[in-house]
């Protein structure tokens, strides 16, 4: 009897030795396995979509199911064509602006190309139309040769900027954070503790929307350039100025020379009296010390002469 209970009791114990075995494999093989999230993924492991070694040895599958070849994907990144932005802004005379605009409008849409914004300002001779168009690259030189034919050019201005590469370095960073997303999706389906779950969670979720993000900026810059972005302004040529008539030479007016005689006088009998209160406050003290100089002078002239006649 005691050797049965001995031996059930070493059955148990060998039991619970195995499961926790097992639980401790799970716990190591769910650590290595986020050790490796997040750390830069090998040009294979990119290739296949995700696939991620977690046993040292053999490889699992991927979570997406199918998975695209490495020449796949990088004919998916790097761009067929050259991509190039172009936007610009021309300024247009024109006899009648309505009829132009319509004009121009027919002529971007005849080349695949639309209206996205107008406005108009202003009335009579001061009015204008502001014209926003969006023209397809192919069609963008004869559209903008067209557009000039409709009225006289007073102002042009045209950018051209390559975006080939920052497209295809756009889609190798999103094509890298789909393989990091796969990966992470096969992790999470070998998780086992809940805080294993949330911290996968949390780094697919950080993953997904960096992918959003640049998905929308490559998205952005395809836009841009495949439609570039012209702004046309109508305007109607200036009124010439009316040369002003030649004035005739006035006819003898006597009133006018009798005014003209008087204010002259009147002048000349202000500039008299001013020169008199000049003369009466600074000239006659100034002529009375001088004719004081001179009459001390000659009387101290007349003493001499005096003196020496009567010592002759």
């Amino acid at each position: 009897m005691e050797q049965d209970r001995f031996r059930l009791a070493a059955g148990l114990a060998t039991v619970a030795a195995v499961v926790l075995l097992l639980l401790a494999f799970a716990g190591t093989q769910t650590q290595t396995i986020l050790s490796k999230v997040g750390a830069a993924i090998p040009p294979g492991d990119a290739g296949n979509g995700g696939q991620t070694d977690t046993s040292g040895g053999s490889t699992s599958g991927s979570a997406a199911g199918s998975t695209a070849a490495p020449a796949e994907q990088v004919a998916a990144v790097v761009p067929s064509t050259l991509l190039v932005i172009r936007s610009g802004s021309l300024t247009l005379e024109t006899p009648g602006i309505t009829p132009t605009v319509s004009a121009a409008s027919g002529l971007v849409a005849a080349g695949g190309g639309f209206v996205a914004g107008s406005r108009e300002t202003g009335t009579g001779i001061g009015a204008n139309a502001v014209v926003d168009y969006r023209i397809p690259a192919a069609a963008w030189e004869s559209t903008l040769g067209g557009l000039r034919g409709l009225g006289t050019v007073r102002d042009q201005t045209i950018k051209s900027e390559e975006v080939t590469g920052t497209v295809a370095d756009l889609g190798a960073r999103i094509a890298n954070l789909r393989a990091t997303e796969a990966a992470l999706q096969a992790i999470m389906a070998k998780a086992v503790r809940i805080a294993d779950v949330l911290d996968v969670q949390k780094q697919l979720t950080d993953t997904r929307g960096q992918i959003e993000q640049l998905t929308t900026q490559q998205a952005g810059l395809k836009d841009r350039a495949a439609y570039g972005s012209l702004t046309v302004t109508f305007r109607l040529p200036p009124v010439a100025a009316t040369p002003a008539p030649t004035a005739r030479p006035p006819l003898w007016d006597p009133g006018a020379d009798a005014e003209a005689a008087t204010a002259k006088l009147v002048r000349i009998g202000q500039k008299a009296g001013t020169a008199g209160i000049w003369f009466a406050i600074i000239g006659v003290p100034i002529l009375l010390a001088i004719a004081i100089v001179l009459v001390v002078g000659w009387a101290g002239y007349r003493l001499a002469t005096r003196r020496s006649r009567q010592a002759a």
